[in-house]
């Protein structure tokens, strides 16, 4: 006889494990099973738009790099079009351009890069425009639900005082956790803190 469902038990969760990089990222894993690793290239080489590349730790609440995470990233191409049937411009997307991508850290130090274009501001709700961001997910062994956060950049201050999202952080201090900071010839730098004074601010969406 089969149990009513409100009689059967909650599955018991748990946390992101080894499968991480196995399933979403094998090359990193050893395996080469994929001629090509999906979520590797965001923009072809014949994409216009500015060149950079964006790298950082992500930190737990001692300070230690967490050293098998998986970040999966959205943005916009130069022209703030982004590749996707929402977009009402999407069909004027550059070519080769795929806005989505995904990344894992480095086993050993932890570091992850993210290598792209910099993002054009994108057009948001009631007429407001957002500043050039990359969004951001978060998955790793010892984290429940994936996190999800943003990457603005210190460069466009501008653009960055005028964004409606930035604007909600009530905390004037937590915005600086967003940004990524210049670090010369087209880098960028962004660590992620998952707890601490120092937290980086992310999203409940």
């Amino acid at each position: 006889m089969v149990q009513p469902l409100n009689y059967l038990k909650e599955t018991p969760s748990q946390t992101a494990g080894p499968y991480v990089h196995i399933g979403l990222a094998p090359g990193a894993a050893g395996f080469d099973i994929f001629h090509n690793q999906l979520g590797a290239v965001v923009a072809g080489p014949d994409v216009p738009g500015e060149r950079i590349r964006i790298e950082g730790l992500v930190l737990d609440s001692t300070g230690a790099p967490v050293k098998d995470v998986l970040l999966e990233t959205w943005q916009a191409d130069a022209a703030g079009i982004h590749p996707h049937p929402d977009d009402p411009r999407h069909a004027e997307c550059a070519p080769g351009f795929r806005g989505w991508g995904r990344v894992i850290s480095d086993f050993e130090t932890g570091l992850w890069t993210l290598d792209t274009i910099k993002p054009g501001k994108v057009p948001g709700r009631n007429g407001r425009v957002m500043a050039p961001h990359i969004s951001v997910w978060i998955v790793s062994r010892g984290i429940n639900v994936g996190l999800q956060t943003r990457i603005y950049f210190a460069d466009e201050e501008e653009a960055n005082a005028a964004d409606p999202v930035l604007g909600m952080i009530e905390q004037v201090h937590r915005r600086e956790t967003l940004l990524a900071r210049p670090s010369g010839d087209g880098a960028y730098r962004f660590d992620i803190l998952l707890q601490g004074d120092r937290e980086t601010v992310f999203f409940d969406i």
